[in-house]
């Protein structure tokens, strides 16, 4: 099962919250969050709100769902930083010009799952494939090579 929490018009720019984000994925939600805790990127402290609003989603759903889930076990599956609109400003410039800027707004998303004993995910989300399933290999086929036509010289009929 997957949990997610999604913080929308966050005032930092997507590239630098990548760079916390890049930090956190993959890592357990313990560890993720000591990792935010020690990190000096000011956009650490919103992302660490966000992975404790997504494990307070899955213990939510533990208790009052009922559904069967460790939360020593989480993990951070995917975490996104997206573009959000753009505000456009206008800065003085000498000799009454003006220099135009762009302040980037990001919309940040974590998704937490469950990690079993063996290291692979419980439960899988409706439409997605497991990994350990193979596709089927699709053969090629080799195009002959199509032979010139033979040139008839002066000397032969």
């Amino acid at each position: 099962m997957e949990f997610r929490a999604e913080a929308r018009y966050m005032r930092v720019s997507p590239q630098k919250a990548r760079l916390v984000l890049g930090l956190i994925k993959g890592r357990r939600a313990e560890e993720a969050r000591n990792t935010l805790a020690f990190t000096k990127k000011r956009v650490a402290a919103t992302v660490a709100k966000l992975l404790q609003s997504a494990v307070d989603n899955a213990s939510y759903l533990s208790t009052e769902k009922g559904i069967d889930i460790d939360i020593d076990n989480l993990y951070v599956k995917r975490a996104v930083a997206n573009d959000g609109p753009r505000m456009k400003r206008i800065r003085p410039a000498p000799m009454g010009r003006a220099y135009h800027y762009v302040r980037r707004i990001a919309h940040i998303e974590i998704v937490l799952a469950e990690r079993g004993k063996n290291g692979e995910t419980v439960a899988t989300v409706v439409g997605e494939e497991k990994a350990t399933a193979k596709a089927p290999a699709r053969r090629r086929v080799k195009a002959k090579a199509k032979k010139a036509p033979r040139r008839k010289t002066a000397g032969a009929k």
